[in-house]
């Protein structure tokens, strides 16, 4: 998980998560009040009355279950969809948004299925600075209809809102 942004000039929350042991990225759109539950986990943030992620938490602890892994699993329709894995071989489907919020208060690891990886992922080499400044200043100009099948200059999937 490398943090939110907000893509500009919209102004639509964007949560980048990045492969581990490569050079990919993955943008999600999310929503405002997703990102910010994002956010608030991320820097530990303690609000005065639990959010819904934080009651989600909660209730897994009070039902004796242990969430294992949030797996990143879809990409239909410019939508990213996930998986809350639980002990004992339990999933539900989840917004990936509502899912990596849910992992950061747990301290469970994101993944991210290959075949979402290739289709939505963003290939940014971490040797070269130059890049990594390149992708931000590219993330900083693009919607989720530049990642449309077709559309002009693009080869990647179709990030979408969660």
């Amino acid at each position: 998980m490398v943090g939110v942004r907000v893509e500009m000039p919209s102004n639509q929350p964007i949560v980048l998560l990045r492969e581990r042991g490569g050079d990919r990225y993955l943008p999600i759109w999310v929503g405002t009040a997703e990102a910010s539950a994002i956010a608030y986990a991320q820097q530990g943030v303690i609000p005065p009355r639990p959010l819904t992620h934080d009651l989600m938490k909660d209730l897994i602890t009070a039902f004796g279950r242990r969430l294992e892994e949030v797996r990143i699993i879809a990409l239909r329709d410019s939508v990213f969809h996930a998986e809350l894995a639980f002990d004992g071989g339990l999933t539900v489907g989840s917004r990936s948004s509502d899912a990596i919020a849910l992992a950061l208060r747990t301290g469970t690891r994101i993944v991210g299925a290959d075949s979402v990886l290739e289709e939505g992922g963003v290939a940014v080499p971490d040797e070269d600075e130059d890049e990594v400044e390149k992708f931000r200043a590219f993330l900083d100009q693009i919607s989720p209809e530049d990642f449309e099948k077709g559309a002009p200059g693009t080869t990647s999937g179709e990030p979408g809102t969660s």
